[in-house]
């Protein structure tokens, strides 16, 4: 095959099976890559009633279409699994080397189900495929277990493991690649289910391409481009996600608020970490740079070094929880990729768990004599350690915010802004919300928010979206355009960028009609005749599937509410706003050939999409118990503890 490798590795865990079979073209064609091959597989093989937490579950890991090609910003791998965290479709999007180091190894696709008796790791060398015992890396944390397993199989390996979040079945605990990246949704805790604690991979190989010569000057045409562009050379490649901080609204103390850039305290402002920064570096493939690299200056942790620090880290673990501290913030974000557990979904329980205690809904005898005053940034640390450990009252958080809020009970969801169990804030009706109701794994910033109102986009490309139509004053009109088009990021194996911009997520989205240009470079690398029609089809596709995979874990188009602070919430003018979103929701469905009651496509959506298969299972399954949330196991039943990083 031109594009794809061909291959699919598929392991059995509880019976110790290696398998590779050959990717089947027609799907390879329909899906692409990424994204749209493990929905595509967790569909057929998940069905509804599974415990995500069990051996039935699947981790799904698949490479881009264009992965490991000479197109720039290509590294990305997706991660996909049912979300132990949500309880739906849980999926991440992951840079680092692994995605090119899995496609130079000739795998477009690899699956684990079942589980070991005993820890495991997988390690990959190119065609050659094996298990090997993992009791003496159980229990170490990321960093320590990639550095093992670097010096055990030689340089150029890319590592991706889980630390003691996963080992833990800490619902928010991430897959980590090569010590930085995070793959979050609570694909981590799935790994830990399975005893699978690394997969080691060495690949040498490339991709053969259709038109070599023809897809080589369309990337270096993409290259030119991104080089000339002012976001990417004077935002992204000098302050990276941190732009967003002063820029972006970020959330204070559980969302009461959102913080203007003259709010923003001057020590935490995206120009303010320049003085923590030593470097800056990019996955591979990328030549942004858009992550810093940072040494902590003081504290318990003086010297220590990271990388990646993000918006969402100093948002949803700093101000979001009341803490203004850089080195706190520095220090519980080395922590969490330590421990392998997401920055977003532990701020955010935290970021909760702090307004229920602030409010009386809880106390120091439920938290284990932890301060949680919005202040105490030393006691959030602890509750970082703990959650991992599932110590005391970090047991609780580790369940996730929307089943700590279940838990806690007394009120305690009235303060859980959450969409589908996963959290972005309170927004009026408009882009922003329709944007987190109808993601499909949750409330969602990377599913088409911020390139629907072209919020980060240059001027002139900005300008040309607009005269194209692209970008309209209808949310519901330009967020089916932004949805496909991170959708087609995530398939291909593009990143999207630090400041989330059509230029990063598409290549040559300048090239004729939206999807003209990416079209273009598909057919040139697989052979395949792609149109921009079929490209913007393949998008719609894979939506399709994955609600249906959602509608089978008992979502339905109730599920994709508005969240609403308490006051507003029961107010006449709350009531009013609910109804202006649901009937964005509903023309959203509309528009895309959705039953606007139902949330799920027409039949003839189905077959225009060429996925009836999966309209006539959807009809011919049981009635499904309606969503609450993941299924829980009880408070004593987790393992916990390994060794504090």
């Amino acid at each position: 095959m031109f594009g794809w490798c061909g291959t699919v590795l598929r392991v059995d865990l509880t019976h110790g099976t290696l398998e590779k079979k050959e990717l089947d073209r027609e799907v390879a064609k329909a899906f692409l890559g990424g994204r749209g091959l493990n929905a595509k597989t967790l569909f057929d093989e998940v069905g509804p009633g599974v415990d995500p937490l069990g051996p039935e579950n699947l981790l799904c890991f698949a490479t881009g279409t264009l992965t490991a090609t000479t197109m720039g910003l290509s590294s990305r791998l997706h991660v996909s699994t049912l979300s132990p965290y949500s309880g739906i479709m849980g999926d991440g999007n992951v840079g680092g080397t692994m995605g090119n180091v899995m496609k130079r190894a000739g795998y477009d696709q690899l699956v684990v189900k079942g589980a070991s008796e005993t820890p495991v790791y997988l390690l990959i060398e190119d065609g050659e495929v094996s298990l090997h015992d993992a009791g003496d890396l159980w229990g170490l944390d990321t960093w320590a277990t990639t550095d093992i397993l670097v010096e055990r199989h030689g340089k150029g390996v890319s590592v991706a493991c889980i630390g003691q979040a996963g080992e833990n079945l800490v619902r928010l605990a991430s897959t980590m690649v090569d010590k930085y990246a995070s793959a979050s949704r609570g694909s981590g805790a799935v790994w830990g289910s399975k005893n699978l604690k690394a997969i080691v991979l060495r690949g040498t190989g490339r991709p053969e391409l259709f038109d070599r010569p023809g897809f080589l000057a369309l990337s270096k045409e993409d290259k030119q481009f991104m080089a000339k562009d002012r976001v990417q050379q004077e935002v992204a490649a000098v302050y990276g996600s941190h732009y967003g901080i002063t820029h972006w609204y970020p959330g204070y103390r559980n969302f009461e608020k959102e913080l203007s850039p003259e709010e923003v305290p001057a020590q935490i402002r995206h120009d303010a970490w320049k003085e923590y920064e030593i470097d800056r570096v990019g996955c591979q493939s990328c030549h942004i740079k858009c992550k810093n690299l940072y040494k902590i200056p003081r504290g318990e942790r003086k010297g220590e070094v990271g990388e990646g620090l993000e918006y969402e880290a100093v948002y949803c673990l700093g101000t979001n929880c009341g803490v203004d501290d850089p080195v706190a913030i520095m220090e519980m974000e080395n922590l969490c990729d330590a421990y392998g557990v997401d920055v977003i979904a532990i701020g955010n329980t935290i970021a909760l768990a702090k307004d229920l205690y602030n409010r009386g809904i809880i106390d120091d005898e439920v938290t284990g004599g932890l301060d949680l005053s919005w202040e105490n940034a030393e006691d959030q640390v602890e509750l970082v350690h703990k959650t991992v450990m599932r110590e005391g009252f970090g047991n609780l958080i580790a369940e996730g915010m929307y089943s700590l809020a279940k838990i806690v009970g007394n009120g305690a969801m009235e303060y859980c802004y959450h969409t589908k169990g996963l959290g972005r804030g309170v927004y009026p009706a408009g882009l922003f919300s329709l944007a987190h109701a109808i993601a499909t794994r949750g409330a969602d910033h990377l599913r088409g928010r911020s390139w629907s109102c072209g919020e980060n986009s240059d001027e002139d490309v900005l300008k040309d979206l607009m005269e194209k139509g692209i970008i309209t004053d209808d949310p519901v009109h330009s967020m089916i355009h932004g949805e496909r088009v991170t959708t087609l990021a995530d398939t291909i194996g593009r990143c999207k960028g630090a400041v989330n911009t059509w230029t990063c997520a598409l290549p040559l989205i300048w090239k004729g009609s939206l999807f003209d240009g990416l079209a273009d470079m598909l057919t040139k690398a697989t052979g395949v005749a792609y149109t921009g029609a079929m490209v913007e089809e393949v998008s719609d596709r894979i939506g399709a599937v994955e609600r249906a995979f959602n509608a089978r874990q008992g979502i339905t188009i109730t599920h994709d509410m508005l969240p609403q602070r308490p006051d507003f919430k029961h107010s006449p003018e709350g009531a009013k706003e609910r109804e202006e979103h649901m009937d964005l929701v509903r023309s959203w469905y509309r528009e895309n050939g959705y039953d606007p009651d139902t949330g799920l496509p027409t039949a003839e959506t189905y077959g225009r999409l060429g996925i009836r298969d999966v309209g006539d299972t959807l009809a011919r399954d049981e009635a499904y118990t309606s969503w609450d949330g993941p299924l829980l196991m009880e408070a004593g039943a987790y393992p916990r503890g390994g060794k504090r990083f």
